[in-house]
C-alpha cells in the first residue's frame, strides 16, 4: 500500500489537473459572446472554436495515453499540462480568430491527456482498494468544475474574458513542478516503434467523425446524410475505421492493441462507455426541456440542474467507495437503474419545476456511479501495467464519440417529433430505452468476487 502523505499529495496534484481542464470547459461558455463581439466571428465559426477543443480532445486521448506507457507517466503528464497552458496563453494573446483556433486546439489536445494519464497513474501507484475510492474523487471533478465555473465566469468577465485563460498559466507551473516531485519519471521496458500509420488513420477517422456529427442537420437528417460534406465525412469513416484496425493487428506497438477486445470484460465496459456518454450528451438538452415545459427562462432553466450537479458531485465518491463493498456491476448497474428512473420522469411525466429538479437529483446521482469510478476501474483491472495509459486513452475515445451521437440522435428526434416539450419528450423515451438496454449489458459483467481473483492475480502475474 502507498504511503498516505504520498497518496494524498498525488490525489491532490492530480485533482487540480483534472479540475483545471474541467473548469476550462465550464466557463468557456461565458465568455463566448465577448469574444465573438471582440473577433466578430459568426455564429457556425463559435462552432468551430468549440468544436477544435472537443477534436483535438478526442485525437489526444489516445495517442498522449499510449505514449505514457511507452515514455512514462510524468513526461506525458508534465507535456499534456504545457500544452493546455500554450493552448491557453494563445488564446489569451491572439490577434486574429486563427490564433483562437489553434489556441483551443493546442488546449483541447493537452486536455486529452491529463484525465488518461492520471487514472492510469492510479492504477499503478495505489493499491487495489485505494483505486474505487480515488477514482471516485477524481470523478467528482466534473460535478466540482461546473459549480465553480460560472463563478469564476462571472468574476473574472468583470475585467476581461482573457483572464478566464490567464488563470491557467500559473496553475500550470505548480502542477508541473508537482508533478516533477512526484511522478515516476519512466515505464520499464524498451522504447518501441511509434505506430505513426495509426496514429494518421486514428486522427482522420475522428476528425471526420466530428465534422460529420456537428455538420448533421436533425430537422432533414436523411438529406444531410446525403449531402457532400456530411456524406464525404461518414463515408471517410466507414474507410478509416477498417484501415486502422488492419493497422492495429500488424503493428509493433499499436496504438490500441487488438487484444484489448479479446476480453469480454473490456467490450462490456466500453459498450457502457459509449453508453453512458450519450446518454450524458442527451442531458444537455434538458434546459430546452425545461423551457418548453413548464415555461421558465434560459437563466432560470440553467440553474435547476444544480440541485442534480451537486448530487453528482456528493455521490461520486461515494460510489468509488461502494466499489469495494458491493462490486463495479452493483454498482453500475444500481447507477443506471436510477438514470432510467430519471429519464422515465423526464421523458413520460408532466413536468414541473419541482419533478424536474428531482429528476435532476436522481439522475445525477446515478451518472456519477457510471461515468466516474466504475468503468475506469474496471478497465485498469483487465489491462497489464504497461498499457494501462492507452486503455484509459480508449475509454475516453468511446465515451466520446458517444456524447457526439448521443446528442445528434436526441437533437434529430426532438425535430422529427415537432420540436418543443413534446419532441424533447420523445427524444428522452428513446434515451430510455438506452438506458435499460445498458441495464441489460451491466449485469453480465463479472461477478464482485470474480473481480476480486483478478486484482489479486494480477499482482502475482505482475512480479512473475
Amino acid at each position: 500500500m502507498a504511503d498516505p502523505k504520498y497518496t494524498k499529495a498525488l490525489l491532490a496534484l492530480l485533482f487540480v489537473g483534472v479540475l483545471m481542464g474541467a473548469v476550462d470547459l465550464a466557463i468557456v461558455g461565458p465568455a463566448l459572446p465577448a469574444i465573438q463581439a471582440e473577433f466578430g466571428l459568426p455564429g457556425r465559426q463559435l462552432s468551430v472554436l468549440l468544436n477544435a477543443y472537443i477534436l483535438c480532445q478526442m485525437l489526444g486521448a489516445p495517442v498522449l495515453a499510449k505514449l505514457s506507457d511507452r515514455l512514462g507517466p510524468r513526461a506525458i503528464y508534465i507535456f499534456s499540462i504545457a500544452c493546455f497552458a500554450a493552448g491557453s496563453l494563445l488564446l489569451v494573446v491572439a490577434t486574429d480568430k486563427s490564433m483562437l483556433f489553434i489556441g483551443r486546439g493546442v488546449q483541447g489536445f493537452g486536455a486529452g491527456g491529463i484525465f488518461p494519464v492520471a487514472a492510469a497513474l492510479i492504477g499503478t501507484q495505489l493499491s487495489p482498494k485505494q483505486r474505487g475510492p480515488a477514482l471516485g474523487v477524481l470523478g467528482s471533478v466534473w460535478g466540482t468544475a461546473f459549480l465553480i465555473g460560472p463563478v469564476l465566469g462571472g468574476i473574472f468577465l468583470r475585467f476581461s474574458w482573457q483572464w478566464l485563460f490567464i488563470i491557467n498559466l500559473p496553475i500550470a507551473a505548480l502542477l508541473i513542478i508537482g508533478a516533477i516531485k512526484l511522478l515516476p519519471a519512466a515505464s520499464p521496458g524498451k522504447p518501441k516503434r511509434l505506430d505513426l500509420t495509426g496514429v494518421v488513420t486514428l486522427s482522420i477517422a475522428l476528425t471526420a467523425l466530428v465534422v460529420g456529427l456537428n455538420r448533421l442537420d436533425t430537422t432533414a437528417l436523411i438529406d444531410s446524410v446525403l449531402s457532400w460534406p456530411v456524406g464525404i465525412a461518414l463515408m471517410l469513416v466507414v474507410i478509416m475505421v477498417p484501415l486502422f484496425w488492419r493497422n492495429e493487428k500488424r503493428a509493433i506497438d499499436p496504438i490500441i492493441r487488438p487484444g484489448f477486445f479479446e476480453s469480454r470484460q473490456i467490450r462490456t465496459t466500453i459498450m457502457i462507455a459509449a453508453g453512458a456518454g450519450a446518454l450524458q450528451a442527451g442531458g444537455s438538452f434538458y434546459p430546452a426541456l425545461a423551457i418548453a415545459a413548464t415555461g421558465v427562462t434560459d437563466a432560470t432553466a440553467a440553474w435547476l440542474l444544480l440541485p442534480g450537479v451537486i448530487a453528482a458531485t456528493l455521490a461520486s465518491p461515494i460510489a468509488g467507495r461502494l466499489i469495494n463493498t458491493l462490486g463495479t456491476r452493483t454498482v453500475i448497474s444500481t447507477s443506471l437503474a436510477l438514470v432510467l428512473v430519471s429519464i422515465n420522469i423526464y421523458a413520460f411525466t408532466e413536468l414541473s419545476v419541482a419533478t424536474f429538479v428531482l429528476a435532476g437529483i436522481i439522475g445525477g446521482t446515478g451518472m456519477s456511479g457510471v461515468i466516474g469510478a466504475p468503468i475506469r476501474l474496471i478497465v485498469l483491472n483487465e489491462s497489464s501495467p504497461s498499457e494501462r495509459g492507452a486503455s484509459q486513452g480508449l475509454v475516453s475515445v468511446f465515451m466520446s464519440i458517444g456524447r457526439l451521437v448521443g446528442a445528434a440522435i436526441v437533437g434529430s428526434v426532438a425535430a422529427s417529433a415537432g420540436g418543443g416539450a413534446t419532441g424533447y419528450q420523445a427524444a428522452f423515451a428513446g434515451m430510455a430505452l438506452l438506458a435499460a438496454a445498458l441495464i441489460i449489458v451491466a449485469l453480465t459483467l463479472r461477478s464482485r468476487r470474480a473481480e476480486q481473483l483478478v486484482t489479486t492475480a494480477a499482482p502475482a502475474a505482475a512480479s512473475a
